[in-house]
């Protein structure tokens, strides 16, 4: 009896702090997060179409496992991380890659703004789930 009001508590409090969380996150603004795509990301990704340059496509990341876009040479860091990308992690991983997968090619240093973050991950939600031409 003991044990399931543990497991109960513990569940309450992960959903509570997952929560408060995801709170946390702003809602992001399109047309600013275009601006920050195209002077910090274009550069290394597209996210327009499955193609790779420097880094891999950010067309269909939300909801994608890191380390899996096929023909992609990621570093093994990369691979066994095994994060499944979504807004919450995109938004802490966009703070400080190397912290976030230690051993990443990634060379980009980060978003220290929480805004830019927010609008940058709202431009890919938008344009990584559009139709391929």
């Amino acid at each position: 009896m003991l044990k399931l009001m543990t497991d109960d508590l513990q569940a309450a409090a992960f959903s509570f702090s997952y929560g408060f969380i995801m709170a946390d996150i702003p809602a992001g603004d399109y047309e600013k997060g275009k601006k920050v795509y195209k002077q910090r990301c274009l550069q290394c990704h597209v996210v327009d179409s499955t193609a790779t340059k420097t880094g891999p496509t950010l067309h269909g990341v939300i909801g994608r496992t890191s380390g899996t876009v096929a023909g992609f040479d990621y570093s093994a860091a990369n691979k066994s991380k095994g994060v499944v990308w979504t807004r919450e992690t995109l938004f802490e991983y966009l703070l400080n890659p190397k912290k976030y997968i230690p051993g990443t090619k990634m060379v980009f240093a980060g978003l220290k703004k929480a805004d830019e973050r927010a609008d940058l991950i709202k431009y890919i939600e938008v344009e990584s789930t559009k139709p391929l031409a």
